[in-house]
């Protein structure tokens, strides 16, 4: 009865994978699998294919069958799946499948099951990218919306900067206080030279050129000794 059952699931599988599915021996073969893959945008990659080889057992369907996960040969390595390293975990996930089929047809069960358990693995890795680039790109927008915002005011803060502000007032008062003081006194002195008589400015040896008459101070000596003469 366990060889009849055998035969028969083999041909309905015929017909529902009619180009996935290779004979190995009269009791084992492999159905290929084209996984639908989750690239959120990303360069699309070749969609991976895997392989579950079934070998069964003379007692299958009472028993569970002989299970193999593979990779097609030469196939290129998807950055979401790698068949070698995903094995067991994939083999896990079938196995309650096996348990809650057992003493029925099931390969057509578990290739579902492998499809879709393939399947949610990729989009959990996807998801997983996806999530870091999303925090990325916020963390990149808070640092932007920063520069606009500036920093939050506290009482600390603002009591600091209202006294580096009194400070650098005061200081820009004392210094232009100081710059008038000088310029006043500048113009106090240039005031005062402007008031010198003629005699100051010959002593003083600011004179060059002649004097006029109505000004007997502002003669030198020598040109009073000449009309004296």
């Amino acid at each position: 009865m366990g060889r009849e059952d055998q035969i028969e699931e083999r041909e309905v599988l015929d017909s529902i994978f009619p180009d996935e599915i290779t004979d190995i021996s009269e009791t084992s073969y492999r159905v290929s699998i084209t996984l639908d893959a989750v690239e959120y945008g990303e360069e699309e990659a070749e969609q991976p294919v895997i392989c579950l080889e079934v070998s069964y057992p003379e007692e299958y369907p009472d028993v569970a069958p002989n299970l193999t996960i593979t990779s097609p040969p030469n196939a290129p390595r998807h950055p979401r799946l790698d068949v070698q390293e995903d094995r067991d975990q994939l083999m896990e996930a079938l196995m309650p499948t096996v348990e809650e089929n057992m003493g029925m047809a099931m390969v057509f069960t578990l290739v579902s099951a492998l499809k879709e358990s393939a399947e949610l693995l990729m989009t959990e890795r996807a998801d997983a990218i996806q999530a870091e680039k999303d925090q990325a790109a916020a963390k990149r927008e808070e640092e932007e919306n920063r520069k606009f915002h500036g920093t939050a005011v506290t009482v600390e803060s603002f009591l600091e900067w209202s006294a580096n502000f009194k400070k650098e007032m005061q200081d820009l008062e004392t210094r232009l206080r100081e710059e008038k003081d000088g310029e006043d006194k500048k113009k106090k002195v240039i005031k005062e030279e402007k008031k010198l008589t003629g005699r100051q400015m010959w002593e003083k040896g600011l004179a060059k050129g002649d004097y006029e008459e109505e000004d007997d101070d502002t003669m030198p000596a020598v040109e009073k000794l000449k009309v004296a003469a």
